[in-house]
């Protein structure tokens, strides 16, 4: 008996139990329909899927903070992403900011060094200081708009720009009309005399920034901007941003600033045929151009 089983030899060609291949890591099983369990094709996992065993049933998704490498046989961990200082627009716009900042405080000290000359008083000192203010606020607004934004971020920085370029608007808005009204109390008999001045001012820019802090509420009250982790729009990377919450209400914000610079655009540009001594709304009319680009840009960027 023992040289029997010495002497057996195993055949080589030993039948196997299915009719393909193994079906690789990255591939699913597919049955073929007519034949028998164990003959099956091979499918690559579709993509956001893996397979990480050989002749796998199906293929398992990746999480949705993770994607599947080349050979779809693996997850993994996707970065996350934003604007950030180090990013070359990033550090070009915190750059521009920061030299607008620096150039308005060096203007403020100017005008505050010359405060009691004709030209200084000519110019409307209130509602300058107010539009140097502003823009002196405005300026780090945009520092909100880069680095990895936060759930406060969020709230504040189109709260914030909305409402600091409203005042600015509001005050070159005032400055127009006081030009107008200017001019036209320099003829005899006529009653807008009363109206040049502090009142004329701060009966355009009070209201004007009244309606947009109220549409800047109401925005907070029923659908806020939060922060959002998309996690679609690019491969092997989660964007980190800002969701507006209400898109509408976003626009309308941007619309009412629009109108504004609309406007005080209309009535600088009648104004430009004003003698020389009232050449200032040919100045407010480019800036009115300046104002509609800016918040053409805030649009395009959303």
């Amino acid at each position: 008996m023992a040289n029997i089983l010495t002497t057996y030899k195993i055949p080589q060609n030993v039948p196997r139990s299915t009719c393909v291949e193994s079906c690789p890591t990255g591939h699913s099983k597919i049955v073929q329909e007519g034949k028998q369990v164990c003959c099956y094709n091979c499918a690559q996992c579709s993509e956001g899927k893996i397979a990480a065993e050989t002749d796998a049933d199906q293929c398992e998704k990746c999480t949705e903070d993770e994607y599947p490498n080349q050979k779809r046989d693996k997850c993994i961990p996707k970065s996350r992403t934003y604007l950030s200082y180090e990013d070359p627009v990033g550090a070009g716009l915190a750059s521009i900011a920061a030299l607008c900042f620096v150039a308005t405080v060096i203007v403020m000290g100017i005008f505050a060094t010359h405060w009691n000359t004709p030209i200084v008083k000519a110019n409307n000192q209130s509602i300058t200081c107010v539009l140097l203010s502003t823009l002196l606020l405005g300026f780090p607004c945009s520092f909100l708009f880069i680095g990895q934004p936060g759930t406060v971020t969020c709230l504040l920085r189109q709260m914030l720009f909305g409402i600091i370029f409203c005042i600015a608007v509001s005050c070159i808005l005032a400055k127009t009309i006081t030009v107008v009204v200017a001019f036209m109390a320099t003829k005899p008999g006529n009653r807008m005399r009363k109206w040049v001045g502090k009142r004329l001012a701060m009966s355009v820019i009070f209201p004007c920034c009244f309606i947009q802090t109220g549409i800047c509420a109401l925005w907070l009250a029923t659908s806020p901007p939060f922060l959002e982790f998309d996690t679609h729009s690019q491969t092997g990377h989660i964007i980190i941003q800002c969701n507006e919450g209400s898109d509408i209400m976003f626009y309308i914000v941007l619309g009412y600033m629009g109108l504004l610079a609309t406007i005080s655009f209309m009535v600088a540009f009648l104004a430009r045929t004003l003698p020389d001594s009232f050449n200032e709304a040919k100045l407010i009319t480019f800036s009115m151009l300046e104002a509609h680009l800016v918040t053409l840009g805030q649009s395009l960027s959303a």
